[in-house]
């Protein structure tokens, strides 16, 4: 997701609501999921994904423009959390395996996690980033949660692949506030960094399959610089194997 951070004053209205209450938009929430990410990004490791909408419904946020357009959306699952980042959940599939494990046994959530945040192409660059992650923290208190958690996909690191995730996060602008803008959006709403998930996704896929899914050419083995990518992506044409690892950093929202 592209966002300037900024207190956009063009940022349009929205109006807000989620798949629970208005289960016909979920065919345009899918399709605002399949534009938001590289391609590569659909063949990772998650196996769950489709329960969201299935069994998580009243926690999928959909923003409506003033046409009844959605301009942004979000997906959030609800977890058991014991409040120390040793308990984060490591990977996407562990954070939503960990939901449904907790929905079939009655256990009791304590945390909302944001698994994605959505906004539409015509639309970026307005504001729409931080309005998704205030909707996020009112549907946390509406189901009496205590926190926000977000593991994040910073939206600048794609540009500088070659550096470590544990450097570009404390890059800061001049006026202190985080450098990259997906970060700072959270810090300017009271998020604090837990810690770095080093491959919350995982996408292993042959020669031939990497090229097609990123329109390259791989001749050699070697660690290649994808568009897309957070960091390179490593291609053994001996094995006939690619493999990217996907990190993010976790954040927590503590609310009231």
């Amino acid at each position: 997701m592209i966002d300037d951070g900024k207190d956009a004053t063009d940022r349009p209205a929205v109006s807000h609501c989620t798949l629970r209450e208005a289960p016909a938009l979920t065919p345009r929430f899918r399709q605002l999921f399949a534009r938001s990410w590289p391609e590569f990004m659909f063949h990772g490791d998650v196996r769950e994904w489709s329960s969201l909408i299935e069994f998580f419904p009243e926690f999928q946020l959909a923003l409506l423009g003033s046409e009844d357009e959605l301009v942004a959306a979000g997906q959030t699952v609800p977890i058991p959390w014991d409040g120390q980042a040793e308990d984060l959940p490591a990977t996407i599939d562990a954070i939503v395996a960990r939901a449904n494990a907790a929905r079939r046994q009655a256990i009791t959530p304590r945390a909302l996690v944001a698994v994605a945040a959505m906004v539409d192409a015509d639309h970026r660059r307005r504001g729409l980033s931080t309005t998704i992650v205030r909707g996020m923290r009112r549907l946390a208190r509406e189901h009496g949660l205590g926190y926000l958690l977000a593991p994040l996909r910073p939206t600048l690191k794609e540009r500088y692949p070659l550096i470590p995730l544990e450097s570009y996060v404390t890059w800061t602008r001049a006026d202190g506030a985080p450098f990259d803008p997906w970060l700072r959006v959270h810090a300017r709403l009271g998020a604090r960094q837990l810690g770095i998930a080093p491959e919350t996704l995982v996408v292993t896929g042959s020669v031939a399959e990497w090229e097609r899914w990123t329109a390259m050419r791989f001749p050699g083995s070697g660690r290649f610089v994808v568009p897309g990518a957070l960091q390179p992506v490593e291609i053994d044409r001996e094995r006939d194997v690619g493999r990217y690892a996907d990190p993010n950093v976790w954040m927590r929202h503590t609310l009231d």
